[in-house]
């Protein structure tokens, strides 16, 4: 089963906290939130088509959001709501996790609209709260929600592969961020369909669709700077933005998990400009944390998953010179075209030039994957050290055994997976996790853990490396093959010994995995 929450009662929380009226709003009836109601829609011209495919159907060909949806296609601005001309298109939020686990399609255009519904729940919670005089007026709340519904525009295809993994590789690693091109995007967006919006309500979007990020520009406003907590929050990583993702993901991968995020939602408070915690909810933001590290682990960071991730980032990188992929992260216009559907233009292209690109899409088809060969977690008194290890450090660990493995033979993989701040605790003074005792005091405090439990990790960080051979099984190479990857599984033994004084990883490599025919 998925996560256990009750969509009624959700429903029922986040329109008692909504300034929408039911009655007058458009609803769209989501998997998760239950019914999600919409500020007064207003008629405009459909956009083109990008695609003539049934987009609920073929979900495999996910389009890029851009314009966010066509169905509903403007909220209006102002005293009527919010505007932004939209377009029903798709893209899968968690890359090419459907390829390992079926039921994980569900797209950024769901999870940009439970994003939008839950901030809209969230910042009228606050505003509601007896006793409480935030000064919280139409114009905040209409920004924050339009915050939510934007805060993802600025993804490129298969997500956070495009961004950590290719990008990086053929601009020499070159620092760009999908929040900061969402934040080109939005311009782009209100430029493009002369949408009629405040400055100041465009630049506090913007604002708080980047707050995640370190370098984030200093606020326009010194005021209300709870306000950026609430969407993408940098300064403890507690927002609705994971609320969503993880409760649909879960719920999608039929992974069992419970989170009660409502819990967080009705306990919270703003002291000092900080959105703080009721501390009886500190082991539910514990919860938050672990199960962020554990989607990671079990889904994100799959064994599968990332061989297919490794292969799609070769064969975009072949084919980067051909179709001038990266370069469109330079212009807007040109971006919101590169979507998921790059996979299918290389298989179709003409050009000899991508064959490469395009074997490589084929053994994914055929699931003739990059061959897992296996895994260690860095140990905990070296993670501070930890120099990431390349394909040429397992070669030259490699003993003389008949077969000579190359550097292209083999990839790489180093796996990070946190609780959101590295090694960190993600709850103590330093990540400013605050919490308060009730609402009839104005105290704010950190919560340590040993105060909390003896039963919570030591740990907050893994390091995970994996090793895995490219080489085909092809019939006329099997034998090759097979000696190749048995010899890249000795390599990578004697690169632990080497570096560790001991083999390291969980269990040996399975010998018919080396010797199957």
């Amino acid at each position: 089963m998925g996560a256990c929450l009750n969509n009624e009662d959700l429903s029922r929380l986040t329109l008692e906290t909504s300034t929408v009226d039911p009655w007058n709003s458009k609803h769209v009836h989501d998997s998760v939130h239950g019914n999600i109601y919409l500020d007064k829609v207003i008629t405009v011209p459909s956009l083109p088509y990008y695609s003539s495919q049934n987009r609920l159907l073929q979900l495999r060909d996910l389009k890029q959001l851009v314009d966010l949806f066509k169905t509903i296609n403007a909220l209006c601005v102002g005293a009527e709501g919010l505007k932004v001309v939209t377009d029903s298109v798709f893209i899968d939020i968690s890359g090419v996790t459907h390829m390992v686990y079926p039921g994980a399609v569900h797209s950024r255009f769901e999870h940009s609209l439970g994003v939008y519904w839950l901030a809209g729940a969230a910042i009228n919670m606050i505003k509601n709260l007896p006793g409480e005089d935030l000064g919280i007026d139409h114009f905040d709340i209409q920004t924050v929600k339009l915050a939510g519904l934007l805060h993802d525009v600025g993804h490129g295809p298969f997500s956070h592969v495009f961004e950590r993994e290719f990008l990086p590789r053929v601009l020499n690693g070159c620092q760009w961020s999908h929040e900061e091109m969402s934040r080109k995007m939005i311009e782009h967006i209100a430029d493009e369909h002369y949408i009629e919006i405040e400055r100041e309500m465009l630049n506090k979007v913007e604002e708080m669709v980047v707050a995640s990020k370190e370098n984030a520009p200093s606020k326009s406003s010194k005021e209300k700077l709870f306000l950026y907590d609430i969407v993408a929050n940098g300064r403890n990583g507690i927002d609705v933005d994971k609320f969503d993702y993880m409760v649909r993901d879960s719920r999608a991968c039929r992974l069992g998990y419970e989170f009660q995020f409502p819990r967080l939602l009705e306990n919270m408070r703003v002291i000092d400009d900080e959105i703080c915690y009721r501390a009886k909810e500190c082991l539910t933001v514990h919860k938050l944390f672990y199960m962020r590290a554990d989607l990671h682990r079990t889904v994100y960071t799959h064994a599968k998953v990332k061989a297919i991730e490794l292969m799609i980032v070769d064969a975009l990188t072949k084919a980067n010179d051909e179709l001038q992929i990266a370069p469109s992260i330079q212009d807007p216009a040109t971006y919101w075209k590169l979507d998921d559907t790059i996979i299918k233009t290389i298989e179709t292209h003409p050009s000899p030039k991508l064959k490469e690109s395009k074997d490589l899409i084929q053994r994914i088809r055929r699931r003739e994957l990059y061959q897992f060969c296996n895994e260690f977690s860095v140990p905990k008194e070296k993670l501070e050290h930890f120099k990431t290890v390349t394909p040429q450090d397992i070669i030259c660990s490699q003993k003389s055994c008949g077969v000579t493995i190359k550097e292209e033979d083999i990839v790489v993989a180093n796996v990070k997976i946190d609780m959101t701040r590295g090694r960190n605790n993600p709850v103590d003074r330093r990540t400013r996790c605050l919490f308060s005792q009730d609402y009839e005091t104005n105290d704010k405090f950190t919560i340590e853990d040993e105060r909390i439990s003896h039963l919570l990790p030591s740990g907050h960080q893994d390091m995970i490396v994996r090793v895995y051979s490219k080489k085909p099984e092809l019939v006329s190479e099997r034998i090759l093959n097979i000696y190749s990857f048995a010899a890249v599984c000795e390599a990578f033994d004697n690169f632990q010994v080497k570096t560790y004084g001991k083999i390291i990883q969980v269990h040996a490599t399975p010998e018919k995995k080396k010797h199957q025919r």
